[in-house]
């Protein structure tokens, strides 16, 4: 399938009312083309994978192309120095979630980005750092321990960034890191009562929002990872 035919797909798929809810969180409308990101999965299913039509894809611009084109990357020829040029043209949060999710985390030795991108002055680039740790976190068994204090040392280092989608992904990043298990859970806590008490105005909303999330967790059998108290008590009591 060739890149005009798949934009011609997606134009069938296209409604105003995705159209609005893209331009919503910060697409320019002229970028956005409105298809869900359902179709825009099961419209991938029907594509080979191919590099060469991905960034043909991705090259146009179109928002849910590029959501698109991450799904057709093949993640076994894409290179961390292809990734690091795509992310440059990132400028939404979604994608740039997204491509951590779908492409960067499945490519050998991704976890270099991070400490490559947790200094970046770009908004997308550090978002991506610590959006890279939370899907370590919970898809990586083999975290180790000192892996786990790595991050949290460059998630107090990185928690003053009042950018909103920055301090949004530090604050998940940490929340993940308490979910792992009770060890990291104390951890995690400890770190987010330090935030918490801080005069900066983002490290203390960082702490408060990961304390809402990582203070009151249970180990659930059948889960690798801890749950939230309150979200088991409401599964016990419909039961």
């Amino acid at each position: 399938m060739t890149c005009d035919k798949i934009l011609e797909e997606l134009n069938n798929l296209s409604s105003e009312k995705h159209k609005e809810n893209v331009v919503i969180v910060g697409i320019p409308k002229e970028n956005s083309m409105g298809v869900s990101t359902v179709d825009i999965r099961k419209l991938a299913k029907s594509i080979a994978k191919s590099n060469t039509l991905a960034m043909e894809l991705w090259n146009t611009h179109y928002h849910e192309a590029k959501l698109l084109a991450v799904l057709l990357f093949d993640k076994k020829t894409v290179s961390l120095a292809d990734v690091s040029i795509l992310i440059n043209d990132v400028f939404s949060w979604d994608l740039c979630d997204h491509l951590c999710k779908n492409l960067i985390i499945k490519i050998k030795d991704y976890q270099s980005l991070i400490f490559d991108w947790c200094n970046s002055g770009n908004t997308y680039f550090k978002r991506a750092a610590f959006t890279l740790i939370a899907f370590t976190v919970i898809h990586e068994k083999t975290v180790s321990a000192d892996e786990i204090d790595s991050y949290l040392k460059l998630i107090k280092e990185n928690s003053i960034d009042e950018r909103e989608h920055v301090k949004k992904a530090v604050s998940w990043a940490l929340r993940e890191i308490g979910k792992k298990d009770f060890e990291c859970q104390e951890k995690a806590v400890l770190l987010a009562h330090e935030l918490k008490s801080s005069a900066n105005k983002s490290q203390s909303w960082i702490g408060k929002d990961a304390l809402k999330e990582i203070e009151n967790l249970v180990k659930v059998e059948g889960r690798g990872r801890l749950i939230s108290a309150d979200s088991q008590m409401g599964k016990e009591q419909t039961k």
